[in-house]
């Protein structure tokens, strides 16, 4: 069979907090292309465009439609891809497009196939993009049109089919009520106009059913005669159209050709309704031509019969100047003038307010001359009228006779035999659940006893399957001329499910929604509790313990967050088999969880039930055919009469869990004192570090880079050291953090720019020119500065050095922070000639794609691969060392210990080396002695 090409697209880039995109401009659609259907892929994050083919399910389908996607954030972003079956919208005049079900399949370039989502109105499909990920969608056509497509945000597009029901059932509701109470006029008052208004109000009530998707709630209606029941509706509504604009201008009195011509034209309208079985599209056109000519011919008439006075042509004015609007407006719709989602909903309720309308015109006319102003309907007649629209049960206690009865009867939603709650009112107790009994026996009671009041209550009945359903139950006493109270009579309303939402809202109050413990809050109030009891009482001495999971952000990453979300699942089950019915565990947040533990008293207990949490976490979780093992750091405090609020000894059991993590996590710690004391220290090494780069007290150390090939000095990593005047010498792994989080690393990186370059033409005057560059490493803060282009261009030449000798040093993880960003400001200081060098390579990301993408012209293999034992040792050293070759890139390798190692990574091609064995870092005065001795004949 023949393969139909394709042509590479362009992604739209989608981000996460993106509420609704309109895909319909960007669908690329191919007709006719057969059951194998080729495309090429929008290009990937590596730039690379593939090829695809896609199978049709369909085997009569030829259509298809490409579009892609591209996720720009760096998290999973979970998207609705919907198409919905009917649009009014552009949907055509003489053979509109009925709806039908648009797409039979949407397959992805990558990942798993998209699940299509239950959905009576629309096709919907759920797709999940990767972070960064660029994924291109080859969707089958299930029919030639495809009017809309949509990328939602699945809570949205939830909310939006929620708002969008709340109204749909409103109108519909209103249309139901109204076409009821026509058709209850028409009962009264049988004159013609009433069984006309009727049926056009009973026409719009079944369009806007089968338009508003109701219909398929109430009857099954299978895809292919979606157009059948749209068409026929169509057709009914311009038929009653016809039929009330004849009988309310009671055109047949007087003018007996008008008579001919309506029945010419409800004759017609009818055979077109046995079309609309074969091809409904003609009959929907013919329907709505119909309908626009109806409107004209009644403008005329109502002008031609206004101008003489006929007075029921003088009262449609207001009613048919709406219908014109409405009118306008659906043909702006339907020819696509107006083109958004609210016309079709909006154009349903127009009808409604037209019948409403002409309803009131009807009943306004019909009745003048007294009718009306006597009322159509008593007080008790319109409250009975009010009670049944409204769908409540009606809830009368006959006092005298003590007797219940309830319209519709109550106990057949209770699954109870009928008339089961019929009868006295004490009849109602058994069923009442046990703490309701009283509060409902006194509540009557009341009433009667001061023959006034309301009774507003709320109780729950049992049904036959033993559940409870909660009832609100709203009544009025009805007193009698001797003034005691005869009867109470009120509404009785079933609000189990209300009630179910207000619990389960205080349960998410106070709980954790994915594992159901208690939140921060209810731990907290609950170790209050017991530490007021513990003040009275010797025997009860809490002890809390909170524990993280360490590195758990990446198994996120790693995983998924769903995936997450199961591991964390599976250690709150394990945690919660450790609980003792007087102990307490609680989530406080992310992997992070809080023990209340009252059944050990015991130090040694305490201890031997904070390594068995250990050894809980430590098990390990298999998920995805793969084991996952997991560490915890626990820091623990137990109460003493010292102890201040619940607040204050979480606060401790924290700060001993972080002291755990600072230690390397995986280890218990009890709290100590000492421990408040570790985030001032911060604070005064963030102080000192402030006057160290005032007082210049700190320096650069240079550690050699050698050639492999003769041994020679390269060049020199500059390394930033830090001698405080009363700790001594600070290592970098404890000041660069806080200069990182107080900004100081900014002028930090500056300084070591600066000073390095400037030793570096110190070094080349007194040694001449000769191959050697110095390196500095670059932080996250600097990397995304705007002057850092132009601070590293200010170093070049304020120390009059070449560009080429000046190289800058960036981690992995750094780069990945903000790839677009970083590749733009590479891309700048690479055109000022400078060095770059990726540093740690292999223990970043582990992608290769931004090899390509960032202008780097050096690796630093990272010591680790040269400290792994494993045989595949070499493997991995001489694909990572080819491959940068093949890249353009030299070689560096970090942490060489033996001669050994340095011959085979001579062997393999690596150029250069950087370790102690070689050298370990110097001050300046060292390094050019270095230099001086080996170029002794360039210093002659």
């Amino acid at each position: 069979m023949a393969v139909a090409p394709g042509y590479a697209i362009e992604p739209i880039k989608i981000a996460r907090d993106d509420v609704a995109l309109d895909l319909s401009g960007a669908l690329e659609i191919h007709r006719s292309q057969g059951q194998n259907f080729q495309v090429s892929t929008a290009p990937g994050p590596d730039g690379i465009v593939r090829r695809i083919e896609v199978e049709a399910k369909d085997a009569a389908s030829g259509d298809w439609a490409v579009f892609a996607l591209a996720n720009t954030t760096d998290q999973q972003i979970d998207k609705l891809i919907v198409a919905p079956h009917f649009r009014l919208v552009n949907s055509g005049l003489f053979w509109p497009d009925l709806g039908s079900s648009r797409i039979a399949a949407i397959t992805p370039s990558e990942g798993f196939a998209l699940d299509r989502q239950v959905s009576p109105d629309a096709d919907v499909f759920q797709v999940t993009l990767d972070p960064g990920a660029v994924v291109t969608f080859v969707a089958e056509l299930a029919s030639p049109r495809l009017p809309q497509v949509y990328l939602w945000a699945p809570d949205a597009y939830k909310d939006s089919i929620n708002s969008y029901t709340l109204y749909r059932g409103i109108v519909i509701g209103i249309a139901g009520l109204l076409a009821l109470f026509l058709t209850i006029l028409f009962v009264v008052k049988g004159t013609s106009m009433f069984p006309a208004t009727a049926a056009l109000s009973w026409a719009v009530l079944a369009y806007i059913c089968v338009d508003f998707g109701f219909v398929n709630e109430v009857i099954e209606i299978t895809p292919g005669s979606q157009q059948i029941w749209r068409a026929g509706t169509e057709v009914a509504l311009a038929t009653t159209f016809v039929v009330f604009l004849f009988a309310y201008l009671n055109l047949n009195r007087w003018h007996g050709h008008f008579s001919y011509g309506a029945l010419l034209w409800i004759a017609g309208l009818a055979l077109i309704a046995g079309v609309a079985v074969v091809d409904p599209a003609v009959a929907a056109g013919t329907a709505r031509v119909s309908f626009a000519a109806t409107a004209a011919v009644g403008l005329g008439l109502i002008v031609m019969l206004g101008f003489r006075g006929y007075d029921r042509a003088i009262m449609l004015v207001p009613s048919w100047v709406m219908v014109l609007a409405w009118m306008t407006a659906s043909w702006m719709a339907i020819t696509g003038v107006l083109n958004n989602d609210i016309v079709q909903p909006a154009l349903g309720g127009g009808l409604v307010l037209i019948i409403l309308l002409i309803g009131f015109t009807v009943i306004q006319h019909a009745f003048a001359g007294g009718a009306l102003h006597q009322g159509l309907f008593s007080d008790l007649e319109r409250q009975a009228l009010a009670v049944a629209g409204s769908g409540d049960t009606v809830w009368d206690w006959d006092v005298l006779r003590d007797r219940v009865t309830t319209r519709p009867d109550v106990s057949l939603p209770l699954g109870l035999s009928p008339n089961a709650l019929g009868g006295p009112a004490r009849t109602w107790l058994p069923v009442l659940h046990a703490d309701d009994r009283d509060s409902f026996r006194t509540t009557l009671d009341v009433v009667l006893e001061h023959r006034r009041g309301r009774v507003m209550q709320h109780f729950r009945l049992r049904g036959a399957d033993g559940h409870y359903h909660w009832f609100a139950l709203k009544a009025r006493p009805v007193v009698g001329s001797d003034g005691e109270v005869i009867r109470c009579v009120g509404t009785l309303v079933d609000i189990t499910e209300q009630k179910k939402s207000e619990e389960r809202l205080l349960q998410d109050a106070v709980h954790d929604n994915l594992t159901g413990l208690p939140n921060r809050e209810l731990f907290l109030t609950r170790l209050e509790t017991v530490i007021s009891i513990a003040k009275t009482e010797e025997t009860v001495r809490p002890t809390v313990l909170v524990i993280d999971i360490d590195r758990f952000k990446q198994v996120n990453d790693g995983l998924g967050i769903s995936a997450g979300d199961t591991i964390l699942l599976t250690i709150a089950r394990r945690l919660h088999r450790l609980l003792k019915p007087a102990d307490a565990l609680s989530r406080f947040s992310g992997d992070q969880f809080a023990f209340m533990l009252l059944s050990e008293q015991d130090p040694a207990r305490i201890a031997a039930f904070a390594d068995s949490i250990k050894q809980a976490i430590r098990t390990p979780v298999n998920f995805a055919k793969r084991e996952i093992i997991l560490t915890a750091s626990v820091g623990l405090v137990t109460w003493t009469t010292t102890q201040g609020t619940a607040a204050d000894m979480v606060k401790d059991a924290e700060l001993a869990m972080q002291q755990a993590k600072r230690f390397g996590g995986d280890r218990i710690e009890p709290f100590r004192p000492a421990f408040r004391s570790v985030g001032t220290d911060r604070l005064q090494l963030e102080s000192d570090l402030h006057r160290a780069v005032e007082r210049k007290e700190l320096t650069l150390v240079y550690q050699p880079i050698v050639r492999l090939e003769d041994r020679s000095v390269a060049g020199f990593e500059a390394l930033l050291r830090w001698e405080h005047p009363r700790r001594g010498a600070i290592p970098p792994s404890d000041f660069i953090p806080v200069a990182e989080n107080s900004g100081l690393i900014v002028q930090l990186g500056l300084f070591a720019m600066q000073r390095a370059a400037e030793d570096l033409a110190s070094w080349q005057t007194q040694i001449g020119e000769t191959p050697l560059s110095v390196s500095v490493n670059l932080s996250s803060r600097q990397l995304l500065r705007r002057d850092l282009v132009s601070d590293v261009r200010s170093v070049v030449a304020r120390a009059n050095i070449k560009p080429i000798c000046f190289r800058l040093e960036l981690t992995e993880s750094l780069v990945m922070d903000n790839p677009e960003q970083s590749a733009h400001v590479l891309a700048k200081l690479k055109k000022l000639g400078i060095g770059l060098s990726i540093d740690d390579f292999g223990t970043g990301y582990s992608s290769l794609s931004y090899l390509t993408r960032f202008p780097f012209d050096t690796i630093k293999i990272d010591k680790s691969f040269l400290e792994d034992p494993s045989p595949k040792r070499a493997v991995l050293l001489k694909s990572m060392v080819s491959m940068a070759h093949e890249l353009g890139m030299a070689v560096v390798a970090e942490g060489i210990s033996d001669e050994r190692d340095a011959l085979e990574l001579r062997q393999m091609g690596c150029e250069f080396v950087q370790s102690y064995m070689f050298g370990a870092p110097m001050p300046a005065d060292a390094a050019l002695k270095m230099l001086k001795e080996q170029y002794p004949a360039v210093q002659a």
